[in-house]
């Protein structure tokens, strides 16, 4: 049985116990969770050195990072040290998004090196297989060797795969209609779309998608319903295509969850400040309150170079708003594949608009990380400043580098004149 089933018969399996001790719940309040949809267990059972993750209502707002290689630089070691690296900083999660060399090696490696929560695009890896290493042109992928890139991402442990199944004929027709500046920037959006065009077909993850169940079910790897109409950019918003694809996954997911299947929904992408409340609300209704797994969102177009900072700005109030999982943008989006140093900015990033969303949610034990700084930061007690902190390597260096002697205690903004010693003191000449 899925950790689903067992959760509608009332069972609280070890990965539920294990999760929950995690997030520092009752097994039991997960397991209910679980039962109606609302949160998952995110683990593949052949994924055997992977933690299982949860995901969902009332749990710490999780974090994702994506990584992988490309056609310019198919560098396993570049990806594996980004890997080692987005764990080190905290990444709940790590998508393998490769599309360029070893690709199969590269998954497998990620796969071994590490403990983390893994996704993938198995549509990146059927249309590799169809280009590279048959010859074709990628319209010309067969449904079976699509399916084919499922079956392959789930025997490597894969704990979630994203699906692009509510890009069909109906969202299409609404995009063509409405019109977008930048049409479809998702990339297995676009690869499905041109499929469908070149095929005059239905897109097949949605025609056949009782043949997905059935094949992902006996792995109970979780569906990671794609958002292929993304905004791209602010003033393509929240429009028909958006929506309409939003209304299809609200459908699917409650097929998926009759068939025993765990799911989640992504969503956008370049959200204005004043949609992102209610594209959370918007999802949560329309998809039954399954957990949504946003990228972003970004507010803003003009920031290349700082779109770790537009996309932490609308993950903050995304998490606030609703969202249970963010996936992280880095400082090379819209340029450049990411360094390593750009993928531990990115998950810090990201991480604190997940924590600043967990405080709003009152998560439990969100508020008291800050509490306990506070407390250091009045006692000018620095290594427990340290310890707090989201990056106490950062911390720490930066302090270090102002030369100023440990023992002075204040910091050299303010000197002598630090407001705590003068509070401080005061306190001390009032005792006396």
């Amino acid at each position: 049985m899925t950790q689903l089933e067992f959760a509608r018969k009332g069972i609280i399996t070890d990965k539920m116990k294990e999760a929950a001790a995690r997030e520092g719940i009752d097994p039991e309040l997960l397991r209910e969770r679980i039962a109606e949809g609302t949160a998952i267990i995110c683990h593949n059972n052949l994924h055997k050195n992977g933690i299982p993750l949860a995901v969902g209502k009332g749990l710490r707002t999780k974090v994702n990072a994506n990584i992988g290689t490309s056609k310019d630089d198919k560098s396993i070691d570049k990806e594996l040290e980004k890997a080692r690296v987005a764990v080190a900083a905290g990444a709940d999660a790590i998508m393998d998004l490769s599309t360029g060399g070893p690709i199969d090696e590269i998954r497998a490696a990620i796969i071994r090196e590490t403990q983390a929560c893994i996704g993938s695009v198995p549509l990146y890896q059927a249309a590799v297989d169809t280009v590279t290493r048959k010859g074709k042109a990628m319209v010309k992928m067969t449904v079976d060797e699509i399916f084919a890139g499922i079956k392959k991402h789930l025997d490597d442990g894969v704990d979630f795969i994203t699906v692009h199944c509510g890009v069909n004929r109906a969202a299409v027709e609404q995009m063509d209609r409405e019109g977008r500046i930048m049409e479809v920037v998702s990339r297995g959006g676009s690869f499905t779309i041109e499929w469908m065009t070149y095929n005059n077909a239905e897109n097949p993850l949605y025609e056949y998608y009782d043949r997905l169940l059935e094949l992902v079910k006996p792995y109970d790897a979780t569906l990671s319903l794609g958002d292929g109409f993304r905004p791209g950019c602010l003033v393509d918003a929240t429009d028909r295509a958006q929506i309409q694809e939003l209304i299809t996954l609200g459908a699917l997911t409650q097929r998926a969850w009759d068939a025993g299947i765990q799911v989640m929904i992504e969503g956008p992408g370049h959200v204005p400040l004043n949609q992102i409340e209610a594209n959370m609300l918007l999802q949560k209704q329309l998809c039954h309150g399954a957990p949504f797994y946003v990228l972003g969102p970004l507010v803003t177009d003009i920031a290349p170079g700082y779109d770790h900072i537009t996309s932490a700005i609308g993950g903050a109030l995304a998490a606030a708003a609703g969202a249970d999982f963010l996936c992280y943008v880095t400082a090379s989006e819209h340029l450049a594949l990411p360094s390593a140093a750009d993928v531990h900015e990115g998950v810090i990033a990201s991480r604190i608009a997940a924590h600043a969303g967990d405080i709003v949610k009152g998560v439990k034990g969100a508020i008291d990380k800050d509490i306990a700084m506070a407390k250091y930061r009045k006692a000018l007690d620095w290594e427990g400043q340290f310890a707090q902190s989201l990056d106490p390597e950062k911390a720490r260096r930066i302090r270090a580098k102002s030369g100023v002697d440990e023992g002075h205690g204040a910091c050299t903004m303010c000197g002598e004149f630090c407001a705590y010693k003068v509070m401080n003191q005061r306190k001390e000449q009032l005792a006396g």
